[in-house]
C-alpha cells in the first residue's frame, strides 16, 4: 500500500509539474535593460517551478520584439513603456493584436537629484536646496572644473532624448549662465560620476531615472520641478528657446502579451495580472543585481527568496509551494 501510495504521489508530482498551459516553451521579450531582465527572470521561474512550463528569450530591442509580440513570435513582455513606445504598441491594440495584462509598476521616475546627505541631516551643506530654482544659489557647491565660475550639471547621455529635454530644461530655468551642461557619453560613465560623488560624501547635481540600480543603492534626492504639464514637456522638445518647463510624467510600465497566446493561456494571464512591484522594489532587486555580478537569474533568486511576501500574492498556493520547495532545494 505504501509503494502504491508512493507511485501515485509520484505520478501526481510529474502530472502536475508539466501542467503548463501551452505545449510548447512560453516566449519572452528579452529587452536590452536590467529591470526587464529581472522581471523576466523572476517570471521565468515562476512559470517554470510553480507551473511546469518551459520558457525562452528572444533578445533585441524595443521596437522590434514589440512588433514580435504583435506577430504571435513573442508571447509576453514584461515591461511596456507606454509613453515611450505609443505608436507601436498602440497600434498592436487597435489591431486586437496585443494586450495589456496588468501594470508591471505605476511609478517609473525621471527627474533631476541631489544626494540626500547634502540636504538632510548633520553636516548637511545645503539644507535650502529643494527645487531646481535654487540651484543659482548653490553653484559653487559643485563647481566644474573646467569652467570654475559654473556649477556642473550632469545631463543624461549623449543623444539620448532626456539629453535634448534636460539641456531644453537649463534654458528655460535660466541656469546655463550658472551652470555647465555635461553630456556623459555612456551610461556607465554618468554611473561612476554618481558612484564616486556619493563615495567620497561629495556634491553632484545629475540627472537620472528610476527604478535603476543607481537609485537603489544610492540614497539620492529629486529636486522640485512644477507640476508635469504635458504642453510644457512638449515644448521642451520642439522648441529651441523654451521658456518655462516642467516635472518629467511619472510613467505606468505595463506587461503585455500577445492576444492569442493570452486568450489560449488564462492560468499564466491570471499569475500577469497579479504581478505587480514598484520603483523603489525594483531598484533594489536591481542594486543587489549589481553588486553580484549583474546576472538577472540570481537577483530573481534572490528576490524570490527574500520577499515571498511579495510574490505569494501573485499564485495560488500550490505553485507558491512548489516555487518555496525549489528555492530550498537550490540552498543545500
Amino acid at each position: 500500500m505504501r509503494f502504491l501510495f508512493a507511485i501515485l504521489v509520484l505520478m501526481w508530482s510529474v502530472s502536475s509539474a508539466s501542467a503548463c498551459a501551452v505545449d510548447r516553451p512560453v516566449v519572452f521579450a528579452g529587452l536590452d535593460w536590467q529591470s526587464n531582465a529581472f522581471h523576466t527572470a523572476v517570471a521565468q521561474f515562476i512559470l517554470e517551478q510553480g507551473y511546469g512550463c518551459e520558457t525562452d528569450v528572444v533578445p533585441g530591442t524595443t521596437i522590434p520584439l514589440l512588433q514580435g509580440v504583435a506577430q504571435g513570435d513573442v508571447d509576453i513582455v514584461m515591461e511596456v513603456w507606454k509613453d515611450n513606445v505609443t505608436e507601436v504598441w498602440n497600434r498592436g491594440l487597435r489591431r486586437k493584436q496585443v494586450v495589456e495584462i496588468g501594470t508591471n509598476f505605476p511609478d517609473a521616475v525621471q527627474g533631476w537629484y541631489v544626494p540626500r546627505y547634502m540636504v538632510e541631516g548633520e553636516g548637511a551643506v545645503a539644507p535650502a536646496l529643494i527645487s531646481v530654482t535654487d540651484l543659482p544659489a548653490h553653484k559653487a557647491l559643485f563647481t566644474d572644473p573646467e569652467e570654475p565660475d559654473k556649477g556642473r550639471f550632469y545631463n543624461c547621455i549623449a543623444g539620448w532624448n532626456c539629453e535634448v529635454i534636460n539641456s531644453a530644461k537649463l534654458k528655460a530655468y535660466g541656469l546655463e549662465s550658472d551652470f555647465t551642461n555635461f553630456r556623459p557619453g555612456t551610461g556607465a560613465a554618468l554611473a561612476a560620476a554618481i558612484a564616486s560623488s556619493y563615495i567620497r560624501k561629495k556634491p553632484i547635481v545629475t540627472y537620472y531615472w528610476g527604478p535603476t540600480w543607481v537609485l537603489g543603492k544610492y540614497d539620492m534626492v529629486m529636486l522640485e520641478e512644477p507640476p508635469f504639464d504635458a504642453d510644457v514637456f512638449a515644448d521642451l522638445v520642439t522648441n529651441p528657446s523654451p521658456t518655462t518647463a516642467t516635472a518629467y510624467p511619472v510613467v505606468e510600465v505595463a506587461i503585455g502579451a500577445n492576444r492569442h497566446f493570452a486568450n489560449n493561456a488564462p492560468e499564466i494571464v491570471s499569475f500577469l495580472k497579479r504581478y505587480e512591484t514598484n520603483a523603489a522594489l525594483v531598484s533594489a532587486a536591481l542594486a543587489y543585481m549589481e553588486e553580484t555580478g549583474g546576472q538577472a537569474e540570481g537577483a530573481a533568486r534572490h528576490f524570490l527568496r527574500t520577499r515571498a511576501d511579495v510574490w505569494s500574492e501573485w499564485v495560488e498556493q500550490e505553485p507558491a509551494a512548489k516555487i518555496t520547495a525549489t528555492l530550498a532545494s537550490m540552498e543545500n
